[in-house]
């Protein structure tokens, strides 16, 4: 019989500064910026049963970016001299956006890295969509695996009936479809699962590997980078807050937190402009939005959410690996 999750304690995660006990709160400060993320709007063509961003078919809270919008953020990139090499677009399902293949495409031709994460379910496999990335790839001349270019497809577990629990039913096989397309017209692959299921990690990758080897395809379970397993993230479920001591305790690094290497842009809806936020996981709370360009985004930032705790700092999680 499995044991409930404690709720989280109210008093948590409400001074930014200090914690419910009186302790003083960790904060994170921006080393370099080596990962910008675009999350190019929330809606997606399903809904999952816990997606950390809410999105769903009607969850456009994040419109979606256009491409003059992504370009010149890119051009305030290059024009600060900033030392980023990787641009991640993330939703909702980002290839809901009209504008995404000739965002990647900008993204390439500036000669950095793009990294896509995707259901890669029905909105990648719609004809148009299809043939605009072979279009692309060819253009820029990519080779088979080309690190330029990467999607990382979301397969929550190695099996149908857990994938589909968090998933909807129906929903394995179009995203395993979608994936083998993918692989199979030399497109670099990489999958996201999670950790949630009652089973080690060395017991998920050998799940995991077994899939791979029996789909053909050419992922390596063991390497953290194919096979990325995020740690499950629900701020009702009460964990610790992290205090500036935590860092000796835990034997954790500040500067491999992953505010300290990345931003995310967004644009809400009906705002005029994008903003840039501290990162990828809290696209809603405004303690976490840090000014409307990257000049102004370099702030500290303090970990006065439980996502910060439960899936950076005790997780090792990061959405760039």
């Amino acid at each position: 019989m499995s044991v409930p999750e404690r709720k989280l304690d109210a008093g948590k995660f409400q001074d930014p500064d200090w914690t419910a006990t009186g302790e003083r709160k960790a904060s994170v400060r921006l080393i370099a910026l080596e990962t910008l993320w675009f999350n190019t709007g929330t809606l997606c063509n399903i809904e999952c049963e816990n997606c950390y961003i809410e999105s769903s078919p009607l969850n456009d809270r994040l419109a979606f970016l256009t491409r003059e919008e992504v370009s010149t953020v890119l051009d305030e990139v290059a024009d600060l001299g900033l030392p980023t090499e990787e641009i991640g677009f993330t939703g909702g399902e980002p290839f809901i956006n009209k504008d995404l293949v000739a965002m990647i495409g900008d993204v390439l031709s500036r000669g950095l890295r793009a990294l896509v994460l995707t259901n890669a379910m029905k909105p990648l496999q719609r004809p148009g969509v299809q043939g605009a990335l072979l279009d692309l790839s060819r253009g820029l001349g990519l080779g088979a695996g080309d690190e330029h270019l990467t999607f990382r497809v979301s397969l929550d577990h190695h099996t149908r009936e857990l994938h589909e629990t968090e998933r909807g039913a129906g929903t394995w096989e179009i995203a395993l479809r979608g994936l083998k397309w993918l692989a199979e017209q030399g497109f670099r692959v990489q999958v996201a699962g999670r950790t949630c299921w009652g089973e080690d990690e060395e017991q998920g990758r050998k799940g995991y590997a077994r899939l791979f080897a029996a789909e053909g395809l050419p992922v390596d379970a063991d390497d953290h980078a194919d096979l990325v397993l995020f740690p499950e993230m629900d701020e009702t479920v009460d964990v610790p807050e992290i205090t500036t001591d935590c860092w000796d305790v835990l034997g954790v690094n500040p500067a491999d937190i992953m505010c300290a290497s990345s931003r995310m842009v967004v644009k809400r809806r009906g705002a005029a402009h994008p903003v840039v936020l501290a990162c990828t996981l809290i696209p809603y709370d405004s303690a976490f939005e840090l000014g409307a360009t990257l000049a102004e985004a370099g702030d500290v930032v303090k970990l006065n959410h439980p996502h910060c705790a439960k899936f950076c700092v005790l997780g090792g999680g990061a959405c760039s690996v």
